[in-house]
């Protein structure tokens, strides 16, 4: 009897890791804890809310057996609101009109070269470490956001979930890094530091940036949708260069 109560618990505990709403449920809640630890830290940057629940997922993903494709059937339903997320900085940007049309020549400026050293670092970096081609690629727009990322590592014969891998990091280590490296420049500009965030670190920086005030948030979202515009076009232009170096 106790062997057939443990089948039917076994059998339960199988059915709920393969169900979808389990996983997504699993994201909400391991994002609800981060948001307490990073509440109870004192709003420490190492413990960003996406962080932990990163840490929190893939812990509970080890420990269960449960593999991407099977957790990403839930979470996906949290990626497609990446895209209303994103429309929605719309919003404090208007607020901003009037400096953006003081300030477009210089945006303009930032945005190609960051975005094109972005681009050429994570590459040529990678490709001096012995990377294989389709890594390189992988590593290509790694300062997007995912959906863009991950449609531009496809169509340039890139590996989408590395690039997702190598998007979400960037986007982590640039949040933390973010206000130190700011205060150590000494720049008080809300419009640059912003800018920089956001182009540096796509929307894991502009949650960032927002936590610092509205009007950063506001360039820092204007910098994510740029850059990853002009890295669409700019990355099937620069790879075939890159990869020719090796």
């Amino acid at each position: 009897m106790l062997h057939s109560l443990w089948e039917r618990i076994a059998g339960t505990v199988h059915a709920l890791l393969a169900d979808p709403s389990m996983w997504l449920c699993a994201t909400l809640l391991a994002y609800a804890a981060g948001m307490w630890i990073y509440k109870k830290s004192g709003y420490k940057t190492i413990c960003t809310p996406l962080l932990i629940a990163i840490v929190i997922l893939v812990a509970v993903l080890e420990a269960t057996g449960v593999d991407y494709k099977t957790y990403i059937e839930g979470g996906q339903h949290i990626n497609f609101l990446l895209g209303p997320a994103t429309v929605a900085l719309a919003v404090p940007l208007y607020e901003q009109r009037l400096r953006l049309a003081r300030m477009w020549l210089a945006l303009t400026c930032g945005l190609a070269a960051g975005a094109t050293v972005a681009i050429v670092s994570a590459v040529v970096i990678a490709g001096l470490l012995g990377a294989s081609p389709e890594t390189m690629i992988s590593l290509a727009p790694k300062s997007v956001t995912v959906p863009i990322a991950m449609a531009v590592s496809e169509h340039l014969g890139g590996i989408p979930p590395l690039t997702a891998a190598f998007v979400v990091i960037t986007g982590v280590v640039g949040s933390l890094l973010a206000r130190p490296l700011l205060a150590l420049l000494r720049e008080k500009d809300d419009a640059v530091s912003g800018f920089a965030i956001g182009l540096a670190a796509h929307g894991v920086g502009t949650a960032t940036a927002f936590q610092i005030n509205r009007d950063t948030g506001a360039f820092a979202g204007l910098a994510m949708g740029l850059t990853g515009l002009f890295t669409a076009f700019a990355a099937p232009a620069l790879l075939p260069w890159l990869l020719s170096l090796f």
